[in-house]
């Protein structure tokens, strides 16, 4: 009864799907708190010691080595996960850009902006831009 009424063979397929991105997400997420264990969060705080590169710098260029890789046809040789890594750097890219500190304006930088439009406005009907 369940089976007919929870969409038969398409239910079994939605659940099969669900069950592999949360092992591939998990599997993931061990790879990259392990490496952050292992190596400490350089790539999130290089140590800028040879390069001066920023994060996100050393993140895209990660990126585009691991995506160079592939093109060259890493998959179809089992010598390295290219594939997780390149997942693993492209959270990193994520967590980075969420942690870029976003504008936050309180009443007294709303009222001083308020008041900047206010005599920008006033110059332009006097005539003086």
């Amino acid at each position: 009864m369940l089976y007919l009424l929870s969409g038969g063979k398409n239910f079994y397929k939605s659940m099969e799907f669900n069950i592999q991105v949360s092992q591939i997400l998990i599997e993931i997420k061990d790879l990259l708190i392990s490496k952050n264990q292992k190596y400490g969060n350089s790539a999130l705080e290089p140590l800028g010691v040879f390069s001066k590169l920023s994060a996100q710098e050393g993140l895209l260029v990660r990126i585009d080595d691991k995506l160079k890789r592939i093109k060259n046809g890493s998959l179809d040789r089992d010598d390295e996960d290219v594939i997780n890594d390149l997942i693993g750097y492209l959270v990193l890219l994520k967590i980075h850009t969420n942690s870029k500190p976003k504008p936050v304006y309180g009443w007294r930088e709303i009222k001083e902006k308020q008041e900047l439009i206010k005599l920008m406005q006033e110059e332009i009907r006097e005539g003086l831009y």
